[in-house]
């Protein structure tokens, strides 16, 4: 019996070839700053871009850390600091995080959520080519997820055709009714119950 609810399918166990990369979601070009220039001159740029972070690079323009919002807050108006006299280098989060925009969404997520950050510098060859951010991995989620579970419906489709003499039955909810069953038929492309099927012949 193929089961189409309640087992946890690998992707290649469904045979799923197709990724998402960390080049197709993330955010390119990236605004960044020298590490010389005062946290009063970062918040402006943020506040004037709308970004909640920038990336801090040193003389040779090789990025060394980033700059949140919640960076400024805490090391900087936190402390009663003057934010003009305080250098993007001494609040900075260093270093900075990095992946390849050749490595999968789901690297990427696993990577932001075993380090607890949200941002992650994009490198390539030594180049920063993009950031991206916990919200751009939450954002195309839903597609996988779509993706994932189309795949697994064709797969169980294919392997019912390829081999008729196999018992075809799938457990799962009924289209028609919404009532789980273990023993639905593929009817007409839709996945229906015994009384169903019994009401459709009548």
């Amino acid at each position: 019996m193929n089961k189409l609810v309640g087992d946890n399918l690998a992707m290649s166990d469904i045979g799923l070839t197709t990724k998402m990369f960390v080049k197709d979601v993330m955010t390119s070009p990236v605004v960044t700053l020298d590490e010389h220039v005062t946290s009063n001159e970062v918040a402006n740029v943020m506040a004037e871009k709308a970004l909640g972070c920038v990336i801090i690079t040193n003389k040779t323009g090789k990025p060394v850390g980033i700059i949140t919002e919640r960076d400024l807050v805490q090391r900087v108006l936190a402390k009663n600091l003057v934010p003009s006299n305080v250098k993007a280098k001494l609040i900075m989060t260093s270093p900075l995080v990095t992946v390849s925009p050749n490595a999968t969404v789901t690297d990427a997520a696993k990577q932001m959520n075993s380090l607890n950050i949200r941002r992650l510098g994009v490198v390539y060859k030594g180049s920063l080519r993009g950031i991206v951010t916990s919200k751009d991995v939450l954002g195309v989620m839903p597609e996988l997820i779509e993706i994932i579970q189309e795949k697994t419906m064709i797969s169980c489709v294919t392997e019912i055709n390829q081999n008729p003499d196999v018992d075809s039955s799938l457990s799962g909810y009924c289209d028609q009714c919404d009532v789980y069953s273990e023993n639905l038929k593929l009817v007409n492309g839709e996945n229906i119950c015994e009384e169903c099927q019994s009401d459709l012949g009548d």
